[in-house]
């Protein structure tokens, strides 16, 4: 059975439980609103470690002014149930006071330079200041050995794994394939904002994607791969914040180069944001 733990006091009490009986200790951090994606990271988290500990927080430091904090759904009851059949052993249920103690405006920031300023961080300026962190202070709290995350936010991993080799946390990360729709649709919280209209041509992003890749494979130069992706993108009705191919450290590869790639997109349909990626 799955324990649901609210004081940081008994969380770090059976953590070091687990690791005086010499276990290894999985984390997978979340905001709730929980689907296949989330629950495959359970599995792999599982796969790597003998414990696993998730936890569910809204954070608001990592939503801008504009955007959907307050509306962003909570499922408790569901998550819980999800976890526990996915093989978590703890879930991590930190409030906001316990989580930024002196509130929010006077909460210590983590930042990671350089990573953090491209494309999701141009485009959402702050974010992965927030995410860095809250998931800075979830290390502290669950002190895990590993932790898994998925690689639909691509950028966001990256971006946790330079800072935990910036700041030397002992922490193995892991990242988990994206798991997707029956038409390709990569799987978010955020989709079920999508209508009844809207939800099919969402699927679009990842044909165009599938087209850049193939696009930039067969040689076409990168800014054609680019223009054409975010034209594709337009005439489905999306308004594109990014369509862009980049080296797997997200820096910009030189023309004609060969060598590992990514093709990342993210554009609005209607009030929803997507953020897909495919690497090859």
């Amino acid at each position: 059975m799955i324990e649901t733990v609210t004081e940081l006091s008994r969380l770090r009490a059976i953590v070091g439980g687990w690791k005086r009986e010499g276990l290894r200790v999985g984390f997978v951090p979340t905001m709730g609103n929980l689907h296949a994606g989330h629950y495959s990271l359970v599995t792999l988290a599982r796969r790597h470690a003998d414990r696993v500990v998730s936890s569910v927080f809204v954070n608001p430091t990592q939503f801008g002014p504009n955007e959907d904090f307050t509306r962003y759904p909570r499922t408790p009851e569901a998550d819980t149930s999800g976890l526990e059949q996915a093989g978590c052993d703890v879930l991590w249920l930190p409030t906001v006071e316990s989580m930024y103690p002196f509130g929010v405006e006077l909460a210590a920031k983590v930042h990671v330079p350089g990573v953090s300023a491209l494309l999701e961080g141009a485009h959402r300026p702050g974010h992965f200041d927030g995410v860095c962190t809250v998931v800075s202070r979830l290390f502290n709290q669950v002190q895990p050995d590993m932790a898994a995350f998925g690689r639909k936010d691509y950028q966001q991993l990256a971006v946790i794994r330079q800072m935990v080799a910036d700041l030397a946390f002992p922490i193995e990360i892991v990242g988990g394939d994206i798991v997707r729709e029956d038409d390709g649709l990569a799987m978010s919280s955020r989709n079920q904002y999508l209508t009844a209209d809207t939800r099919p041509q969402a699927a679009v992003i990842r044909r165009v994607l599938l087209g850049m890749r193939d696009a930039s494979l067969a040689g076409t130069p990168r800014a054609q791969v680019e223009a054409e992706g975010a034209a594709r993108l337009q005439a489905a009705g999306f308004q594109v914040d990014y369509a862009v191919v980049r080296l797997p450290d997200l820096g910009e590869p030189g023309e004609g180069a060969g060598g590992a790639r990514v093709a990342l997109v993210a554009a609005r349909l209607g009030n929803t944001r997507l953020i897909d990626n495919i690497e090859f």
